[in-house]
């Protein structure tokens, strides 16, 4: 098939859209429930403008919510090689017990030695195709540390990880907002957004509402990927690790509708239906041309253009009323990104 006689739905360009800088969220809303909130209607086609603390009552009340509590670890760490050269890491995910898939800003080569402090050094093992590193880390002593062992050395010196959009340095109260106040199990280099609206009150007022249950999909760096082939279904889609108890398994196989809280929990819930795998690594790449098959509704945030997330929008939407969404939000003002504003799809 030429370029020409690909379907818009198919072609990157598409999901294209110019936001002006000012609409990047730097900083959450205080309180995070404050932020604004868009709800789309799929059943009649409106839109409402709301604030997200009003959100349980545009949830259909029959439907059950699933969230993720995956929790963002500390993993941008400063050091330097032996040479005295400055280098900047960044943990992408776990491979296995003690080895790491990493992007390191500086050049290095197989078998340089990474210092952070006297307590914490890594070693580059390769290096590999798509530009990443895999490394282990050591203790003073020399020891190999699993991710166990790693945590109290990434809580000592390692950073937030904020993405770069946000173009500022993470500070001390990033450590609480750049976290879902029901994080639980550590291994996320990014937050899942859709879940950074809510407080202790709402969270606890939606549980008593609504049946609701975790999974746990560690969010990597290759989120924040953009689409770079021409056409979406030739993008090389990124996996992550998932799991999902016995009980939010038995709700997904229910009969249930189900808002999925971010599209982290829908790309596992979709990955499940397809595979029945309780976990794994996730690849799905949800666009309109592999929509959803089991989520019903979905809460998200306003997505980088050209993006995976975006095209998972569009799965729900479909291309012109996602980008007919994207328009209203910038024209009414709302907040882009990891600490903007939501939008619910019902």
């Amino acid at each position: 098939m030429s370029e020409s006689e690909t379907p818009d739905i198919l072609k990157t360009d598409s999901y294209d859209y110019q936001l002006p800088s000012e609409l990047i969220a730097t900083e959450p809303a205080n309180p995070k429930d404050s932020s604004r909130l868009m709800v789309i209607d799929r059943t009649n086609g409106t839109i409402t403008h709301t604030i997200f603390r009003e959100i349980l009552s545009f949830i259909p009340k029959e439907c059950a919510i699933i969230y993720n509590n995956t929790k963002v670890i500390k993993a941008r760490l400063f050091g330097e090689k032996p040479s005295g050269g400055k280098i900047e890491l960044l943990i992408n995910r776990q491979l296995d017990a003690n080895r790491y898939n990493v992007l390191i800003r500086g050049k290095v080569k197989p078998q340089t030695e990474l210092i952070f402090d006297d307590q914490l050094k890594a070693t580059v093992l390769e290096l590999c195709d798509d530009g990443s590193r895999i490394v282990h880390f050591m203790n003073h002593k020399g020891e190999i540390l699993s991710f166990e062992t790693l945590l109290p050395h990434l809580e000592r010196l390692g950073h937030v990880p904020l993405p770069p959009y946000m173009q500022r340095e993470d500070r001390k109260e990033d450590e609480e907002l750049y976290q879902p106040i029901f994080a639980k199990h550590e291994g996320a280099v990014a937050a899942p957004t859709a879940s950074l609206h809510f407080t202790e009150t709402l969270f606890e007022t939606m549980q008593k509402q609504f049946t609701t249950a975790p999974i746990t999909l560690h969010v990597g760096a290759g989120t924040f990927k953009p689409v770079e082939a021409d056409i979406i279904t030739q993008h090389p889609m990124h996996s992550e690790y998932y799991e999902i108890s016995p009980q939010t398994e038995a709700l997904i196989n229910s009969d249930r509708d189900i808002l999925a809280i971010g599209t982290t929990v829908t790309r596992t819930i979709e990955y499940y239906a397809r595979t029945s795998k309780p976990f794994g690594e996730c690849d799905l790449f949800l666009h309109p041309k592999n929509p959803p098959i089991r989520v019903n509704h979905l809460l998200t945030n306003f997505h980088l253009p050209k993006s995976t997330l975006i095209m998972l929008v569009a799965s729900f939407l479909g291309l012109e009323m996602t980008m007919k969404v994207y328009n209203i939000a910038i024209q009414e003002r709302y907040r882009f990104y990891s600490y903007g504003d939501a939008m619910l799809i019902i």
